[in-house]
């Protein structure tokens, strides 16, 4: 009884798992990676768009990322997105691809994004617990409407329970993992 909310409750925290996990990705630790360009958006063709859907992203080292658009003349357009966003990177443009070379985070910037991260992390845990207040409710609900034994609803409870806990310890994971990767020299 009650799989399908609990299931349905799972697959919620798990998305906001994912979401947090996609946006650690874009957060820069002195390493290359494609990723970091998720969330840059050129225009094109009237529509906002990824950069690396109008363009082939590469690391063919450690600090470097490669981008070669498919067409030349997005180079002014890729170029101008990258210096807007928030990564903090000047790209090179040789009329031909744009070479973003990642420097290596001083010791302070380090500590920054490990806040970054913590304060990340801790909207994450906060995403959880308000789907188990959903499913709480639900649950409240459920206990005053229906013929439904309270020892089931315990249950029920205990089940939304372990399972933010199980969640949370997830995000505490991953988020160790990240401050570890940027601390990392």
């Amino acid at each position: 009884m009650y799989e399908n909310e609990l299931k349905e409750l799972t697959e919620k925290m798990d998305k906001s798992i994912s979401a947090l996990q996609s946006e650690y990705a874009s957060i820069r630790t002195g390493q290359a990676n494609a990723s970091l360009l998720d969330r840059v958006f050129v225009e094109y063709y009237g529509s906002r768009t990824p950069v690396n859907q109008v363009a082939s992203v590469t690391v063919p080292q450690a600090r470097l990322i490669v981008i070669q658009p498919w067409d030349k003349s997005l180079l002014k357009e890729i170029e101008k997105a990258i210096l807007q966003s928030d990564l903090g990177l000047t790209p090179m443009n040789d009329g031909n691809l744009i070479r973003l070379a990642i420097p290596q985070l001083t010791e302070e910037r380090r500590k920054e994004l490990s806040k970054v991260v913590s304060k990340k992390s801790e909207e994450g845990k906060i995403a959880i617990r308000n789907i188990r207040r959903d499913g709480m409710d639900f649950m409240k609900k459920e206990a005053k409407k229906s013929d439904v034994s309270e020892d089931i609803i315990s249950a029920v409870e205990d089940k939304i329970q372990k399972l933010t806990d199980k969640k949370i310890k997830e995000i505490e994971d991953v988020t160790a993992k990240k401050i570890k990767e940027i601390m990392s020299v």
